[in-house]
């Protein structure tokens, strides 16, 4: 009995030190973060490329793509609907018809984000499934004046075809129903990637 004993816990004392060596390792051998040379980047020229599509904002009717999904106290009597959070999975297509030759979707949110101008803070993925574009995607994220005739944001990223995405997208407005919001959207994005 005694060397069952014995013998358990000299199991259990190996066990737990086999655990403790091995946590200890594990948390030597993992980093958050490794400087890489330059060679780790991808080779080649940068490219840069011109995309021209539409977007197609339905906020009215049974087949709306762009959907309020929070609002503020005071978004109702605000103004500028300040506080509406409207999130979105909107068509992008060649030309301005909405049958047009499908490019993507533009799927993301935009909101409400100035109380004295009807300006809008934009987060969205431009997700592409053209042929050469097919499941690249490009991120947008800034401010939106929408009564401004032409309108700049930032690309901040890519994947796919735009992996190491940067560059900029202007927008001005091609069409807006000033009865239930729907409006289509000429966009030229400029965007410099590997």
């Amino acid at each position: 009995m005694a060397n069952s004993l014995i013998s358990t816990s000299t199991a259990a004392a190996t066990t737990f030190i086999i655990v403790l060596l091995s946590l200890f390792l594990a948390g030597k051998s993992q980093t958050f973060s490794t400087s890489l040379p330059r060679t780790a980047l991808p080779r080649g020229k940068q490219n840069l490329t011109r995309l021209h599509f539409f977007f197609h904002d339905v906020v009215g009717g049974p087949n709306a793509t762009a959907i309020r999904v929070a609002a503020a106290p005071i978004t109702n009597t605000s103004a500028t609907g300040f506080g509406a959070v409207i999130m979105m999975d909107n068509l992008l297509t060649v030309g301005p018809e909405p049958n047009s030759t499908r490019v993507g979707r533009a799927q993301g949110m935009y909101a409400s984000a100035d109380l004295n101008d009807m300006s809008f803070m934009m987060v969205q993925n431009y997700v592409f499934d053209e042929e050469r574009y097919n499941g690249s995607t490009l991120s947008i994220l800034g401010r939106n004046p929408i009564m401004s005739p032409l309108r700049e944001f930032p690309v901040v990223g890519g994947s796919g075809v735009f992996r190491f995405a940067r560059g900029y997208a202007e927008a001005q407005t091609y069409f807006l129903n000033a009865t239930n919001g729907d409006a289509i959207v000429e966009y030229n994005v400029y965007v410099l990637h590997y």
